[in-house]
């Protein structure tokens, strides 16, 4: 089923109409944050190496790539506009890269994969829980990072037990259609600002900080992650213990766990893939 198939029949959020309205307020200051995060996370030097996009969303993290010197970057996004976000990029910073290769694909096509080759560093923060099959994702993307130490970036929504139950709920209703979307906006937004407002004052701190200092986190926007968050459909999630595993038993060893807390929250995991 198509992406478009899919927004219409209320089972997906539109990713890409929301990385275009972030791509508007996209600086200077995000990018280099969004850099720094990048290169603290994985612990390698991306300098001359390959990095495969998967779900490339905005294109932030591929043009972070390419600030960090890799040699070829391959972006690839489901979603037609996040595609266009991630092009959109490309031409302000880089229009003559050669190097950095965009596409609009699944991650759930095999075919499409196997032609790609492999890379150092494959890097899909945040994407895999949005396909629907999640596991069938992370189990494709897997062969795709080069053996004898290339690595595996991924981010994967926490394991909150009911609390995760509850919000796939809210995502559904959110994407049933215009009423949805404004029933549950109209409910959560003022939720999370007013939650934030009551907490600052609380401590007496400067209630504007939190959006200001919110780019430190990647570079991204907390606006657009509170309707990544309440409207991003597909949604799966698993525990740290179940990601590990599942890795560990295909030869990938752990070299940095990062687990989120809270029922917003990613857990991060860098992988080592063995062998010659």
């Amino acid at each position: 089923m198509s992406q478009a198939a899919e927004v219409r029949g209320g089972e997906r959020f539109e990713f890409g109409k929301n990385w275009e309205s972030f791509l508007r307020v996209l600086d200077e200051p995000r990018i280099r944050e969004a850099q720094e995060s990048l290169r603290s996370m994985i612990g390698v030097d991306l300098r001359g190496k390959t990095f495969l996009d998967v779900g490339s969303g905005s294109g932030l993290s591929s043009l972070v790539a390419m600030r960090l010197g890799a040699a070829r970057v391959h972006s690839f996004d489901f979603d037609p506009m996040s595609v266009a976000c991630t092009r959109e990029l490309k031409r302000r910073f880089h229009p003559d890269a050669s190097g950095w290769v965009i596409e609009e694909a699944s991650v759930l096509d095999p075919s499409y994969l196997a032609r790609l080759g492999q890379f150092d560093l494959v890097y899909s923060w945040g994407v895999l829980h949005h396909t629907g099959q999640m596991w069938q994702a992370i189990e494709n993307v897997l062969p795709l990072v080069a053996p004898g130490g290339g690595r595996l970036f991924i981010a994967l929504y926490n394991d909150q037990g009911s609390s995760s139950r509850f919000w796939l709920v809210v995502k559904r209703i959110y994407n049933r259609g215009w009423l949805g979307r404004a029933l549950i906006s109209a409910i959560y937004v003022p939720y999370f600002a007013l939650g934030g407002l009551a907490l600052d004052l609380l401590r007496f701190r400067d209630p504007l900080a939190r959006y200001r200092d919110y780019r430190k986190l990647r570079g991204m926007s907390r606006v657009h992650d509170w309707f990544d968050w309440i409207g991003g459909l597909p949604f799966e999630f698993c525990t740290p213990e179940s990601v590990f595993d599942f890795c560990a038993s295909r030869g990938f060893e752990l070299r940095r766990l990062l687990v989120g807390r809270g029922p917003v929250r990613n857990n991060e995991f860098v992988f080592e893939r063995k062998g010659d």
